[in-house]
């Protein structure tokens, strides 16, 4: 097992002015030393990791990362920055700049060392000293912790391997590091807490998308927190060197919870009825002791929370009480993204089977006879048929599955049963899709509601498992039968004879209004809005929703299409870095995926956003003006031959495409121009990358 770091992999003098290009110099070296095997394809992962949330943290100090399949081995490269690089901190730009790869489904033991890594980021010596460091060898062996820890240093990175934890905090696992990181343990208070004073007790959870550093990094100032605030603490890290649950006494004797994330906190209702601080990742790393404060408050003021909330993504790192405080409609939206994102393989899997079997047998074949009783080996329409029953029946679960997880994100487990049950008798009383969002909505607010009943010690065993869904089961069956399913199925017909309807300049506003909403964040809130809606349609299709879905897939098509076209037609414009995105882009364009335009919009978005929104306008209108259908949820070019009317398909997406690249070069060019009539520094940059 290679070392984590080498001399090889750390430049003392980064010359890169921007966060792409020092990304891109670490990992040169990385692919020079054979630990990373494509730089492109590497780069990709790592812009679509930044894009989620910037990884600067306060302190000077950048954390590129991701997870990807072209890192041959866990690797580390650090890069020092005289003038610093913008990461996307509060504070301002980071001169120390560690890239960190990690490849899918790497080895605890090397994800362990990476998570000791992001840990003792927080110690400022450990930081100060690498400020200080003048050759790269010693600058490594620091990093892999073979000399000596700065004095007072918070982070015991052995601690985590420690082969008895227990010995010091009962039930804690080895593999919880911010547990056994140093915290006051047993009820010990510092030395400036009174010996007689109960401590008080906080349990947290941390995470973040990738779960290699700030998952870690949050533990940490968590724990330095606690220990200078006199608090016991104990935290459960659900990162990518695995997770071993708090013992439940731990839980059950916290004051308070913290939980400092970025993905939904598994088993949230272990914390039930406890007073939550609930946050995103960077606040934990940033601001422990006002979250810790803020624990405190709640608990003397009794603030217990029910747990009825979806996943916490606060980048902006506020913090909220159990997400109750945050925006309703961020909440509407995170609970039915989360509804959305699990009916969306259904959709896929189901719409490509039953498109195949169309190609195949032709459209009749949605009527043939159930191939469990006729089936023959060695006919083409015996398979188109057995194709089409079986994304039919993957079809059947689209809206049930939709409002089982929205409800999910809205209760968590104890909501799935009323939330299937819901969506089933949406499709019962035809109330279609619509009828699925409501049923989803309506079984996470019983389950909401039932939570916030106080009940015995003794029940609370069973109230998740039996008590929960067969009273929530009963009240939403009822409101969906009774009371609301038949007032959404006139609605749905409606919506349905609408979208039939469509024509002439009605249907171009739609093409338009789908275009601009799936170009804005391309793979966004605003982007999932719109995806979503033309998904819903394939639940009972129709000509005029086949005709929306078509749309909407070649809208989503334009921007890293433009992008790439763009890269390749006025490559000056452009640094060496998004040319070789650029690169990529063709195929994440022509696949449908549309994040494949993020770094561009990430870097320039005056420009990029608005010139990609007016060319997904452009084929949004001219495919619902063709008339173009598609019964596939997803597939880009490779599903063409199953488009209606796939050449004029192709040629909305080119005119879009083209106008978008002309737009984007048009308004770069004048930036540049504008930019000339000043000392540019990077103008003579890019005229010799032209």
């Amino acid at each position: 097992m290679s070392e984590l770091i080498t001399a090889a992999l750390v430049d003392l003098d980064l010359s890169a002015e921007t966060k792409q290009d020092a990304a891109r110099s670490l990992a040169v070296r990385m692919v020079t030393e054979g630990r990373v095997t494509d730089l492109d394809g590497f780069l990709a992962d790592v812009a679509a990791r930044e894009a989620q949330m910037p990884t600067g943290l306060d302190g000077g100090i950048g954390i590129p990362h991701c997870r990807s399949e072209h890192v041959a081995e866990p690797t580390l490269a650090f890069g020092r920055s005289g003038p610093g690089i913008d990461f996307g901190a509060a504070d301002g730009p980071a001169d120390l700049v560690f890239l960190i790869a990690a490849p899918t489904g790497a080895d605890d033991d090397h994800l362990t060392i990476l998570s000791a890594l992001a840990r003792r980021l927080m110690d400022p010596q450990f930081t100060e000293a690498l400020r200080a460091e003048r050759d790269p060898g010693a600058a490594a062996a620091l990093i892999r912790g073979e000399d000596a820890e700065p004095a007072g240093s918070v982070s015991q990175a052995p601690a985590s391997k420690d082969p008895a934890p227990e010995a010091s905090t009962p039930g804690t696992a080895a593999g919880n590091a911010a547990a056994a990181d140093g915290t006051p343990v047993d009820g010990a208070a510092p030395d400036n807490a009174a010996p007689s004073a109960e401590p008080f007790r906080i349990v947290a959870v941390t995470s973040c998308p990738t779960g290699i550093a700030h998952t870690y990094m949050a533990a940490e100032s968590l724990a330095a927190a606690a220990r200078a605030e006199g608090v016991v603490l104990d935290v459960e890290t659900q990162g990518s060197a695995g997770f071993e649950r708090l013992d439940p006494a731990l839980i059950a004797a916290a004051d308070a919870v913290v939980w400092a994330h970025d993905v939904e906190v598994r088993d949230k209702a272990r914390f039930d009825g406890k007073p939550i601080v609930d946050t995103g990742v960077k606040a934990g790393i940033n601001r422990p002791a006002e979250l810790i404060a803020e624990a405190r408050r709640k608990a003397e003021r009794g603030e217990n929370t029910v747990l009825a909330t979806g996943t916490a993504a606060h980048q902006d790192g506020g913090a909220t009480t159990g997400g109750d405080h945050a925006h309703f409609g961020v909440r509407l939206r995170t609970y039915l993204m989360s509804g959305v994102s699990y009916m969306v393989p259904f959709v896929a899997a189901g719409g490509l089977l039953i498109a195949l079997s169309f190609a195949i047998g032709g459209y009749e074949i949605a009527g043939a006879k159930s191939v469990a009783d006729h089936f023959v080996w060695g006919e083409a329409a015996g398979w188109a048929a057995l194709l089409n029953q079986i994304g039919t029946a993957a079809f059947a679960f689209l809206v049930p599955v939709l409002a089982g997880y929205i409800a999910y994100g809205m209760a968590d487990r104890p909501a799935l049963v009323p939330g299937f049950v819901g969506g089933a008798i949406a499709l019962t009383v035809n109330a279609g899709f619509l009828g699925g969002l409501v049923a989803g909505l309506l079984a996470g607010a019983v389950v909401m509601a039932i939570q916030r009943v106080k009940v015995h010690p003794t029940l609370r065993g069973i109230m998740p498992v039996l008590v929960i869904p067969l009273i929530a089961s009963a009240v939403v069956g009822f409101l969906m039968f009774i009371v609301v399913g038949k007032p959404i199925a006139s609605l749905q017909r409606a919506l349905t004879d609408g979208l039939n309807g469509l024509s002439g300049s009605n249907a171009i506003i739609l093409g338009i209004v789908l275009g601009l909403m799936m170009c804005f964040d391309m793979g966004g809130p605003l982007n999932k809005v719109a995806y979503a809606f033309a998904v819903g349609g394939l639940a009972d299709p129709t000509p005029g929703s086949l005709k929306v879905m078509a749309a909407v897939m070649a809208a989503g098509m334009v921007p890293p299409l433009a992008m790439a076209l763009a890269t390749t037609v006025r490559g000056g414009l452009f640094s060496r870095t998004e040319r070789e995105n650029g690169r990529a882009a063709w195929v994440l364009g022509a696949s449908f995926i549309s994040e494949g335009a993020i770094p561009f919009a990430a870097a320039d978005p005056l420009r990029v956003i608005p010139s990609v929104m007016a060319g997904g306008a452009v084929t949004g209108a001219l495919s619902m003006a063709f008339g173009c259908t598609l019964r596939a949820p997803h597939g880009g070019i490779f599903v063409v031959p199953l488009i209606g009317n796939p050449f004029l398909y192709l040629l909305a997406i080119a005119a879009g495409t083209t106008v978008a690249t002309l737009l984007v070069v048009l308004l770069k060019s004048m930036g540049r121009n504008t930019e000339a009539a000043a000392p540019a520094p990077e103008a003579p940059k890019i005229s010799v990358a032209a």
